[in-house]
């Protein structure tokens, strides 16, 4: 005894539109994880760039 057995179902949208709205959730996708790579490869060579000048004065230390 349900009272929505007359109601009509929504429709879904077509299919172009299903397409293009993965299209963008891909593209945007694609996008936060580019970003992201960028961010964790600048990371990751700021304490690359640390750790030589650490060793740099390390070495001198030890030479000096």
């Amino acid at each position: 005894m349900s009272s929505f057995q007359g109601a009509e179902k929504p429709q879904k949208p077509s299919l172009l539109k299903r397409a293009l709205a993965l299209l963008i959730v891909v593209a945007v996708l694609v996008l936060v994880a580019s970003i992201v790579i960028h961010f964790v490869m600048a990371v990751f060579w700021i304490v690359v760039a640390v750790a030589a000048v650490i060793a740099v004065l390390w070495a001198l230390n030890q030479l000096l």
